[in-house]
Formats: structure tokens, sequence, C-alpha cells
């Protein structure tokens, strides 16, 4: 865990820098704040910042895109949970890589998913022309971002609040003009949908940018634009004053300290990913002080559901115990998803759906029991009721992968999938279909079958196969690379953990809607 940790770490403190201090000193010159800068002037000091998205695409283009040019996050405006998305200048002039697309979609989720304001910081160069064919067209290209800008202005009437800071040039410029408020900063913003140079090169005509798009036009002569702001803080400041107008937030809810200390938290877990541990022994150093009530303790133990509180909310909480168990129908495998275990779940996520618990599902599953004695015992039926149980429960849904998500198991989890709130993982998730050596047999077994009856040598080249196939495997199942490509919103360090889960549940619970975006917009 320390090890991963550490690699983690480094790899942050790199993504974080953006496009470095060169980059950044320029910003500063031009008389503008980094994305990060804004972010933190934006936020309550005493915020926690809740990042979404900082791995995204760190390990493709040659490392030049690190988070996709933008930021990402949840913090506290004004005491309010809040959506900030904030375009980075110091990566490629705040230009869309096909992964910024995709943070800017996950950051409106969110907000759609929690009812939450959103911000949007712009400070964009538009599309990063030479990767335009995954940024332009599709479902999920450019267009989908000011789709959800309309749901949430005309449906979901969600605020929107956007503040031009910088360039913001072509489509870009429907994202501010979707949203609810515009603000514009005075000699460093411009938006249009063609700059000075396309002006020139379409129409003939010579203009310069702030004639063509700058605050004061905007303001004041096209009306696009609603407020200018003289600078970067007094823009800032502006729009902590709006969000301050909103109706309030319900009150934090306060809870005891822990069981037991945090600091633990990193021994728990064997080094060797298949060796067992005791789920209670993280709960009791996440969780408030106090009961924990157990829902039948006697009945498939190797799902570890109970009621508790986490900084005073109760919630519900669905974990995978490993190791061998014993129980009335025999010893059981942890980790393994019987039929009586699909059932248990079921019901007490039903149960949980009556009470208006949130739910929080740790996550270390190998996947559903297989063999003739699960099929007979209905095994594909219960495992049915325990994914529906789960995909139509409306209340919150926090996802934490401590180790294993594999199979169908992963599934019935709470995967990403079926639209939980957040989805987390510890630095030692392995998240995927199976381990490497699951998938040696299953992709090699016949060939290695057919050679131990003839007691016959591997040859290199089905040898070579095997080594691929398992490299393969160890690099999917990498928390780092279930980051970059968006399968968590975060990794996130053991001992942060209590923190930010009461800060997701803070922000899942603060508008006390239920429904599914979804249906609703489909009119269900």
């Amino acid at each position: 865990m320390r090890l991963l940790l550490r690699q983690l770490r480094a790899l942050e403190e790199r993504l974080v820098q953006g496009g470095g201090q060169t980059k950044a000193d320029k910003q500063h010159r031009d008389g503008k704040l980094t994305a990060r800068e804004r972010v933190a002037r934006l936020a309550d000091p005493s915020s926690p910042l809740l990042e979404i998205g900082l791995l995204v695409a760190w390990d493709r283009y040659e490392e030049q895109a690190p988070a996709a040019g933008v930021v990402t996050l949840l913090a506290r405006v004004e005491g309010r949970p809040v959506v900030i998305v904030a375009n980075d200048a110091t990566v490629k002039a705040g230009a869309w890589w096909p992964e910024t697309i995709t943070k800017i979609l996950r950051a409106q989720e969110i907000a759609m998913r929690n009812r939450l304001p959103i911000v949007y910081l712009v400070d964009s160069a538009g599309v990063n022309l030479p990767l335009q064919d995954g940024i332009f067209p599709g479902q999920y290209g450019a267009a989908r971002i000011f789709y959800y800008n309309s749901l949430m202005r005309r449906v979901l009437k969600i605020p929107q609040i956007a503040a031009v800071m910088g360039p913001c040039i072509a489509g870009g410029a429907y994202l501010p003009a979707l949203s609810d408020v515009i603000y514009m900063v005075e000699r460093t913003s411009f938006m249009g949908l063609g700059g000075p140079n396309l002006v020139k090169g379409a129409t003939g005509q010579k203009t310069d940018s702030e004639s063509l798009g700058g605050a004061r036009m905007h303001t004041t002569i096209s009306g696009v634009a609603h407020f200018t702001a003289s600078d970067d803080p007094d823009c800032l400041r502006q729009i902590r004053e709006r969000i301050a107008g909103l109706p309030a937030a319900p009150a934090r809810q306060q809870g005891t300290n822990t069981a037991k200390p945090a600091e633990d938290l990193y021994d728990i877990l064997p080094q060797d990913h298949r060796q067992a541990y005791d789920i209670r022994e993280i709960l009791d150093r996440l969780l408030d002080a106090g009961p924990q009530l157990e829902f039948q303790p006697d009945f498939a133990p190797e799902m570890y559901c109970i009621e508790a509180r986490l900084h005073g909310r109760a919630i519900g909480v669905i974990g995978n115990r490993r190791g061998f168990l014993k129980s009335n129908a025999g010893p059981r495998i942890g980790g393994i998803v019987y039929t009586e275990t699909a059932r248990k779940v079921s019901y007490f996520v039903e149960y949980a759906e009556r009470r208006s618990l949130p739910l929080l599902y740790l996550q270390d599953v190998s996947g559903f029991m297989v063999g003739p004695d699960a099929e007979a015992a209905g095994i594909i039926r219960a495992g049915a009721e325990m994914v529906e149980s789960m995909a139509c429960a409306t209340v919150p849904k926090i996802i934490l992968t401590l180790n294993h998500a594999s199979g169908a198991g992963y599934y019935a989890m709470a995967a990403q999938g079926f639209d939980p709130n957040f989805t987390f993982a510890w630095p030692t998730a392995r998240i995927g279909v199976m381990e490497g050596d699951s998938a040696v047999q299953a992709v090699h077994g016949v060939e290695l079958d057919k050679l131990k009856a003839e007691a016959s040598p591997v040859p290199p080249e089905l040898q070579q196969r095997i080594d691929k196939t398992r490299a393969d495997y160890d690099r999917w199942l990498d928390a780092r690379y279930a980051a970059a490509r968006g399968h968590v919103d975060a990794i996130i360090d053991p001992l942060e953990t209590r923190l930010l889960l009461a800060f997701a549940f803070e922000c899942a619970c603060a508008s006390g809607h239920r429904a599914h975006t979804a249906l609703e917009v489909l009119g269900s």
C-alpha cells in the first residue's frame, strides 16, 4: 500500500503542475490566475477539494495532457457543495482534448445526479484541431456538453454560472451562453464564434479582440454576457456572492470519532491481494464509533451488511468479506457471490430504499459462484435480483473499490455503469473482468491441457503469448490505468477516505433529490 501511495503521489504532484511553471508565469504576466489558483479562491478556505479525474489521460499523448487540460472538482462555496470546471490554460492554451470532453461531461453528470450548482471557469482556445475526430463528432462528443447545459437549464433547473476568464472560441462559446449567468473579465476575456484572424479570412473585415468579443462589447452592446469583472479575483468574488444568494444548504451533520485510528489502514490489506483480511477492521477506522447494526449476521456471512453512521449521517454499508468463512449452509469463500449472498444484498438494498439510507459499497469481489450446485440453486435469478434492486434504488450510492472488482460481481456491487453518485478506489484496486492467471487459463487453457496430457514442454511461442496475457492484465488491473480512463472518479488515500466519503455523501444528499436523471429526462 505505501509503495503504491508513493507512486500515486509522485504522479499527482506532476499532474497538478499542469503545463509547468513557465506557462503559469505567462498566465500571471497576462493578468490571469491559473486554473488551480482560481479554484482555490472560489472555494471556501476550509473546504475539502474533491477532484474528479485528475489522472484522466495521464498515460496518453506522451504525457502532454496533464489532467486533460481541465480541473474538475467539488468544493464548498459559501457553505454549499458546488461542482467546478476550470480550463487549465497552461496546458496547450486550455484546448480541448478528447478526454477533456469526458471530464466536463462527468462533472455535469455529477451536478445533475446530485442537483448541485455548477460553475464553469472558461479559459480555452477551443478544440485541439489535430485530434478533432475524437472531440467534435459522436453521441458523447462536445455537443453533449451543450445538451447537458440545456437539460440543466430548462428541465432540471440546476444553477449554472459561467465566467469567461480568457478565450472562449467557436462552439465552446455555447457553454457559457447556455448557462444562467455569464461573467466576463475586462481586458483578458474574449468570447466569439471566430477570432479576428478567422473573421478576416471569412469576411475580409479587420477587427480586434476587444471590439469583436471583449467584456465591454458583450455586456454593453450584444447583451450576451451579464456582468463585468475588473480582474480574476473580482470575478471570483462576484461568483461567490451569487452562490451565497442561492437557497441555503442543509446543516452539516456532526459525528463522533472512529473507534480505531485511521493510521492503521495502511497495514490492513495484505501485500498479496489474494490473502484474507477483516473488513470490520477497515470500517472501524472509517465509520463513527458506535453501533454497527449487522443485517442477517448468521446468513450468507461472506457479505457484510450494516447500518452505521459516517460523520453523523446514517448510512447502509455493503462490503465483501474475504477468506474462508463458516455458515449453516457450509463453508464459504469470501469475495464470491452465492445465491444466498445475492438475495441477502437484494433485500438489504430494498430495506435501505424504504429507510432512505444512502449506501456505501465496499468492493472486493471476485465474481459469482459457478458450477452445477450454484446453477441448480438459481444463481442467475438471484444475481438478477441483486442487480435489479441496486439499479432501481434511488438512494445515493457511493462506491469504494478496495481490492478486487471482477466479473459480474463487480456489476452487482453497483459498478460505474449503474450510475452511482461517486466511484472511488484505493491504490490497491484491481478492476477487470478477471485476474491474469484466470485469463491465461481462459485464453490458453486448452493448449496447456493438451501439452500437459502429452507431457510436452510449453513451446516458446505459446509462452510468449502467455506472458503477454499476464502483462496485459497486470497493466489493466492497475488502479492508475482505471483512473486514466475515467473508470473511477478518483484514487484516494486511505487516510483521507473518511473525510472524502463524508463530503461525497454531503454532496449526494444536499438537495434531498432521489430520482434518476435519465428517467426524469425520458419523462418517467
